[in-house]
């Protein structure tokens, strides 16, 4: 038998086991299980999974990219610096929709970009057929953790702890419970948003890869792995704007219009004094 002959019925058997479906429910559970490797250090044993050494990869490989992006940058910008500068212009002109100053807007801005370049490149590298890390339940619930703490403390240096507080008593005292409510479900809403999307997407697309493993995934691949990773970072990344500007909304109408809630003190004193002049008269 030839080198030629060998070579052909060896790639021809390569290519029936790649075809061979099996069982469906064992290849994706497969895939879907996480990797995990244990570190000792001295007497603790740390646990190093997929999803924390890909993060890793990702935020490098992001890093250099946007490096090699601006590496040139002067008054004349290059296509690289031009991009990078869009996408700066966009993340600012949100924040001020949001009614955010431009000195706010300029503060949270690094934050928001770090967000958005971390999700982008941990769900983008899905399409070298690498596990996105957003696939473990841990990394959306730790970013969306990071992304309430860094709301919470950014809005409460931006109007005070006073403005801040007034946010859960406004317009009415009584909603102080359901304000609570909702700050605690807002960093259930950005990991369960981040983590069903990338999750559904990976199922779909390891699926894809089981039944027709040549050209459908390839195709379908530009928006799962592609278009829509980058969407779920700039819908976390847009959230995150959003709730520092509504919880910065009523200390920014504190300062800009404090006599609106003096007003409302002055209105009951005068109506408890009303109230006893006309008990007096009676």
């Amino acid at each position: 038998m030839s080198g030629w002959e060998i070579f052909w019925k060896s790639f021809l058997e390569h290519l029936k086991e790649h075809f061979t479906i099996g069982s469906i429910g064992d290849k994706i559970n497969e895939a879907i299980l996480q990797v995990q490797h244990y570190v000792q250090v001295g007497d603790v044993k740390l646990v190093i999974t997929d999803a924390i050494i890909v993060t890793w990869i990702s935020v490098a490989i992001m890093i250099i990219l946007f490096a090699l992006l601006t590496r040139k940058a002067s008054i004349k910008p290059t296509t690289g610096q031009t991009f990078v500068e869009m996408l700066i212009g966009v993340l600012l002109s949100s924040a001020e929709g949001f009614g955010l100053s431009k000195e706010e807007a300029r503060h949270i801005a690094p934050m928001i970009g770090t967000f958005a370049i971390m999700i982008t490149g941990c769900n983008v590298i899905s399409v070298f057929n690498v596990v996105p890390p957003a696939k473990n339940i841990g990394f959306p619930v730790a970013m969306a953790l990071v992304a309430i703490t860094y709301v919470i403390y950014i809005s409460i240096r931006f109007v005070g702890f006073k403005g801040f507080a007034k946010t859960f008593t406004t317009p009415m005292a009584f909603l102080f419970p359901f304000k609570i409510i909702d700050t605690v479900v807002k960093p259930v809403s950005l990991a369960l948003r981040l983590f069903g999307n990338v999750f559904g997407a990976f199922v779909f697309m390891e699926f894809l890869h089981i039944i027709c493993p040549i050209i459908l995934p390839a195709v379908l691949g530009l928006w799962f792995d592609i278009a829509d990773g980058m969407l779920q970072a700039v819908i976390f990344s847009y959230l995150t704007i959003y709730y520092v500007g509504e919880f910065c909304e009523v200390g920014h109408e504190m300062k800009e219009h404090p006599e609106l809630f003096v007003k409302k003190k002055k209105d009951k004193k005068k109506k408890s004094t009303d109230a006893v002049e006309a008990a007096a008269v009676e």
